[in-house]
């Protein structure tokens, strides 16, 4: 599944399976993921890098890139009857600045434009949470550490 840019200004780019990318990928997640991991269990990098080429095998990971500067990772893919989103990581210095929205309301839309669910995960004790309730996210699930959310597509009137 292709991710379309978002105009003016955002861009994604499919991160290749390089040691660049790995490590640009690795790095955004560490440090907008990282400190939720720590607060629990600590950071244990060899493991935690492990994982995180885990998730490069299963999922089409995105670049985010605000003007030509990658600001995070999205992954939005077709599964079933669903789309899901996931691995959606911005550099702290972007959070808090209305990117996150615009690019979860993009994916929504183009949720919403197929006629599917869009489907996600976080941490329990990761505040995001907040922003996927503001959108109509409704908890389909849990397991110890996560929730799991989904937003029925929506229907728009024409005028």
């Amino acid at each position: 599944m292709q991710l379309p840019d978002l105009p003016p200004d955002i861009a994604f780019y499919q991160l290749a399976k390089s040691d660049g990318d790995f490590t640009f990928s690795f790095a955004v997640k560490r440090a907008a993921l990282g400190p939720y991991i720590i607060e629990r269990w600590g950071w244990d990098e060899q493991f935690q890098a492990q994982r995180h080429a885990e998730r490069l095998e299963e999922k089409l990971l995105f670049a985010i890139e605000r003007t030509g500067q990658r600001i995070g990772t999205v992954s939005l893919m077709s599964v079933d009857d669903h789309l899901r989103f996931g691995e959606f990581y911005l550099w702290p210095d972007q959070q808090r600045k209305g990117t996150g929205t615009r690019i979860l309301q993009h994916c929504m839309s183009l949720a919403d434009r197929a006629g599917r669910a869009l489907r996600l995960e976080y941490l329990k004790w990761n505040p995001v949470g907040r922003l996927y309730q503001r959108h109509g996210f409704k908890m389909i699930g849990e397991s110890d550490i996560h929730w799991y959310v989904e937003r029925e597509p929506q229907k728009h009137r024409r005028l």
